[in-house]
């Protein structure tokens, strides 16, 4: 697959840089003066320093794997696959991770070296001779890479705060710190840091057009959304130390505000359009095929064949491969009732959930409803074949979309109730999912309560799979309610009563061959399934019973059967967020390494 120019000068770089990430929370990077003043000593060696700051948002430990498909899926959309282990990423899911789990540490560590990296290129930039005396091309060239590196190191203390509240907070590289040991900072205190750091950073990054910058670099637009993001979770909930409660940010207006202007900017700015189709968006990701659209405004790169640089999406996550061609392992689970959440007429459907596995014959195979996949990511749309787990696909980490729904979030918080703008941001993310079926829209609330429950479901909706809805569920405080309400809909789903009660316990079905270059919603209708007259296939889903016996040539696959109460409740291994616990279960434990490794640092949150 052909990178953009940006990842190919990345590759190129990284196994030269001299900036190299910490082994240990907050060792001293092993620079002389000499050596780190050279570093700086020209645009392209700053360029340099500057790709190791992203090349620390990549690979397994980051947003190649565990930040954005194992720290972050634990919603009322996704969970991961797997019976519970403390230990394991199956235990953060469960909301039971201990300190000494697995999947802690590195992301953890891997981000602090981002930040020293960060730290490195903000220091030296407005020092270097080149920043001082070089010409006025070179000197916008330097802010820009400056202006990069403020918005990378925002994004990294988001990331931290966000699984772990209050942490270490430094602004300036380890070795000029008189005090390794650092004490936990209040978020509230880095966010407000990071959102200067962002106003100024925007000053400095160019526009998507002005620079000539594909997704997989920051631009103004990157900026100012990732301003939007950082102060609506400003705005919003979060679980304090003290005292350790789900409590809300102060002076949230402010941030709504903040969070209004940004949003507003992006979309007046028109460098970001929706791409008209929501499953071209993703496929295009797959293919590294540069969007017209611009929708995604950022993604996190992947590229190398490697766990450093890499990433296993599509590979560990996704539509599972049990075909040697497209071999994968489909290590995130579709909550049951989400596919519920979804009208038959919404295409985003059978986009967010994979119902099907594909078998070693290259046939669909339909899965019982306690064995979907999250299908957003699915090797078969990439060029790799094989084994590989390493497939080169960017994760989108900021999407137009989102800046629509969190522009109509702020405006409806600041008003009182949507304006008309807001009405018309969110419509418009609404038309692109049901294209073909807009009688079917039906009318958005226009009260400031109605609508707000109205944008909940929609960033359900649309963002499934992304790792945004465990994180939107805690700045609203709605993750105990949501949690308690998904048992109660899985309870529903299981006994055929309410919303459900139409539901088939089970389906007959006959396999079809699995044709990657169709729709998401041609694979599903594809496979033949058994209805009596006058039920039409969209139907089946929503349709009791066709049959008692299984019919000739059919197959018989459990769907509303496969609920049992052991997933929804009562199990410790198998049950739905079983060990969420409202006040305390919001964030993460530290890594027992880290906490050993800093006497200054307290665990925290009842761990």
């Amino acid at each position: 697959m052909k990178k953009n120019k940006f990842l190919a000068i990345l590759f190129s770089i990284v196994g030269l840089l001299s900036l190299n990430s910490c082994e240990d929370y907050l060792d001293v990077e092993s620079l002389s003066n000499t050596a780190e003043k050279q570093q700086f000593d020209s645009a392209s060696d700053t360029f340099s320093a500057l790709v190791g700051v992203y090349n620390s948002t990549m690979g397994d430990n980051t947003y190649g794997q565990r930040m954005n498909l194992i720290l972050s899926q634990s919603g009322d959309d996704m969970r991961t696959s797997g019976d519970y282990n403390a230990n394991d990423r199956r235990g953060i899911s469960c909301f039971g991770a201990i300190p000494t789990n697995t999947e802690l540490l590195r992301p953890f560590l891997d981000t602090y070296a981002g930040i020293e990296r960060a730290n490195l290129v903000i220091k030296n930039i407005p020092i270097s001779p080149v920043y001082q005396t070089g010409t006025a091309a070179d000197k916008k060239l330097m802010d820009r890479y400056l202006g990069e590196a403020l918005t990378l190191r925002a994004h990294f203390y988001h990331d931290l705060i966000k699984n772990w509240g209050d942490v270490p907070f430094q602004d300036v590289p380890s070795a000029d710190l008189t005090d390794l040991y650092l004490a936990k900072t209040d978020r509230d205190i880095i966010y407000d840091k990071i959102l200067d750091d962002l106003l100024k950073a925007e000053s400095l990054v160019p526009w998507r057009s002005e620079g000539a910058t594909t997704a997989q670099r920051i631009s103004k637009g990157a900026v100012k959304g990732l301003r939007a993001r950082i102060a609506l979770a400003r705005a919003g909930y979060s679980l304090r130390r003290a005292p350790q409660q789900m409590l809300q940010g102060s002076n949230p207006q402010k941030y709504y505000q903040i969070a209004y202007d940004e949003c507003k900017d992006i979309i007046n700015s028109g460098q970001h359009q929706l791409n008209p189709s929501y499953e071209g968006l993703f496929r295009s990701l797959h293919t590294n095929t540069q969007d017209a659209t611009n929708e995604v405004i950022y993604a996190i790169g992947a590229f190398g064949g490697n766990s450093r640089t890499d990433s296993k999406i599509g590979y560990y996550n996704g539509l599972r491969h049990d075909d040697t061609d497209w071999k994968s392992s489909g290590g995130i689970s579709a909550i049951p009732v989400y596919f519920y959440e979804f009208t038959k007429y919404d295409l985003r459907r059978d986009i967010n959930i994979a119902i099907f596995r594909v078998s070693t014959t290259k046939q669909e195979e339909l899965q019982t409803s306690i064995n979907w996949n999250d299908g957003k990511f699915r090797k078969s749309w990439s060029s790799i074949t094989g084994t590989s787990q390493n497939l080169g696909i960017d994760w989108p980490l900021l999407r137009y979309s989102d800046i629509l729904l969190m522009f109509a979030e702020a405006d409806n918080e600041l008003h009182n109730g949507p304006s008309a703008d807001a009405i018309n941001a969110v419509m418009s993310v609404r038309q692109r999912a049901y294209a073909g079926n807009l009688g079917q829209l039906g009318t958005i609330p226009t009260g400031k309560t109605a609508f707000f429950n109205y944008l909940v479901k929609e960033r359900q909706l649309e963002f499934g799979g992304e790792g945004l809805r465990k994180y939107d569920l805690i700045r609203w405080n709605l993750l105990e309610t949501k949690i308690n309400e998904t048992r109660q809909k899985l309870t529903q789903f299981m006994n055929g009563t309410g919303d459900y009660a139409n539901v088939p316990e089970y389906i007959f079905y006959k396999k079809a061959t699995y044709t990657p270059t169709k729709t998401a919603q041609q694979n599903v209708l594809d496979m033949d399934y058994y209805t009596t007259t006058g039920v039409a296939k969209a139907d089946i889903f929503y349709s009791p019973n066709q049959s008692v016996a299984t019919p000739s040539g059919y197959t018989k696959v459990n769907w509303r059967l496969a609920m049992t109460q052991p997933y929804i409740s009562g199990d410790p291994i198998k049950s739905y967020a079983y060990y969420f616990q409202p006040n305390k279960r919001e964030l993460l434990p530290l890594a027992l390494d880290v906490v050993n490794s800093n006497y200054n640092l307290t665990q925290d949150y009842g761990y």
